[in-house]
């Protein structure tokens, strides 16, 4: 069988790279997957990029995380999916976990708040990038478009669920497959010379035979990961509660991890008492400030209850692993278990309308993600106005991510620097500017 996929090294690589500066959210993260993996090293499709996303979209748990599994597991089956998966997450929950501790022991630490927010500006820069050019070959005809533009508002203004919206727009494409004919996947010009697209035409059976290995991995994640909740639950204590709580929260994050933040934070502030209100907004702001899904702000619950009530800094990092183990164990399951089905769908003509209308409408979330990423890293402040919608106060402007956010869109855009140049030198200018009293 010929080959012209990259070597499970390479990807490797790849992947940790992307794992240790996927900033920003699914936005950033979406962006700079599409930048590493579609633009500039041609592993896959557009449209098969936007097709995985699509799927991932539909599920609980972060989406950008799911995607890299799917991409992984592409290209080099289970323990391709299982290495991007892993890779993903690691870095972060890394570094989350030793700014846990370092919170644990001594508070909040500015200077830490200083670089990353020079890395959250800088990665603005590539979410506005990504969504230009995935929308610019993703939306073909008025009615794409106006899928795009409905998507945005349902999410932006009416406070729609992301899978109602994607749900609701493959629907609309099953119903009017012709209306999405011109964005079908597959169509001339959307990446055809990909290295998986070359790959799979070399090889017709290449899909069918991941298959099997997939569903024997979904299976053994679902087992490794019920079977020690089911334990931990009988015998009781915090690392039951900690097991059971957020095995449960695993199954509900439609939408990432802003959907269920609320009830997080009521149920273990108020019911469990795991850790204060104060406690769990510096928790997100952690969360916020590291690489890798925003969940990861679940771990600094769990590292915090182990930390009360587990036995000290050995409980709080079992307990902060526990979380880990039981959040993402089930984002493994649903890939494994579902891509296999999902891949067989680009070989049938009657879904691809449906497909294609599905595309559009994530163009529209990932530009409600970006809008709301924006409004975050460039206003201090927030305000409920019109349907619900929290506007910028204009005063609370934030000059120093604006300068960073047109420094690196100058130096990305224009002077086509690379990623990771770009990335240092903004957080390098945010760390001086809170050093010199300017932030």
């Amino acid at each position: 069988m010929t080959t012209n996929l990259p070597s499970f090294a390479e990807a490797f690589r790849v992947w940790l790279r992307i794992g240790c500066l996927s900033f920003g959210g699914p936005a950033g993260q979406i962006a700079l997957m599409h930048r590493e993996v579609v633009e500039e090293r041609r592993w896959v499709s557009d449209a098969r990029f936007l097709h995985a996303l699509n799927f991932c979209t539909l599920l609980p748990g972060p989406e950008a995380m799911q995607l890299a599994t799917y991409l992984g597991w592409l290209m080099h089956g289970v323990r391709g999916g299982v290495a991007a998966g892993l890779l993903f997450v690691l870095p972060g929950a890394l570094v989350l976990l030793a700014l846990s501790l370092v919170y644990a022991a001594f508070g909040d630490v500015p200077v830490v708040s200083a670089l990353f927010l020079g890395l959250k500006s800088a990665v603005l820069v590539l979410v506005i990038e990504a969504l230009l050019k995935v929308g610019r070959r993703a939306l073909k005809g008025g009615v794409a478009w106006g899928t795009a533009l409905a998507a945005f508002l349902a999410l932006f203004l009416g406070g729609v669920p992301f899978p109602v919206v994607v749900l609701a727009a493959g629907l609309l494409g099953l119903a009017f497959p012709q209306a999405f004919a011109p964005a079908a996947h597959g169509k001339a010009g959307q990446g055809a010379d990909s290295l998986l697209d070359t790959h799979l035409a070399a090889n017709p059976g290449y899909i069918a035979g991941l298959a099997p290995g997939a569903r024997r991995a979904g299976l053994v994640a679902l087992a490794m990961w019920i079977w020690p909740v089911v334990l931990l639950r009988e015998s009781g204590g915090v690392y039951g509660d900690v097991a059971w709580f957020f095995s449960k929260m695993a199954l509900v994050t439609f939408g990432g991890a802003y959907a269920v933040l609320a009830y997080v934070a009521q149920e273990a502030v108020e019911h469990y008492r795991w850790l204060t209100a104060p406690e769990m907004l510096a928790g997100l702001g952690l969360a916020e400030t590291t690489p890798g899904p925003l969940i990861l702000v679940l771990q600094f619950v769990g590292f915090l209850a182990g930390l009360r009530l587990g036995g000290g800094y050995g409980g709080a990092v079992a307990a902060s692993a526990l979380t880990l183990w039981v959040t993402f164990l089930p984002c493994f399951a649903w890939i494994f278990l579902g891509a296999p089905f999902v891949e067989r769908l680009h070989g049938v003509e009657r879904l691809k309308g449906a497909l294609a209308a599905v595309t559009a409408a994530v163009v529209g979330v990932i530009g409600n993600l970006a809008v709301w990423f924006a409004l975050r890293v460039l206003f201090a402040e927030l305000r409920p106005g019109i349907l619900g919608v929290e506007w910028p106060v204009g005063a609370s402007l934030q000059w120093l991510p604006l300068a960073l956010a047109i420094m690196s869109a100058f130096t990305l855009l224009w002077r086509k620097t690379g990623v990771l140049p770009v990335l240092a030198l903004s957080a390098g200018f945010g760390l001086a500017a809170r050093l010199a009293g300017l932030a």
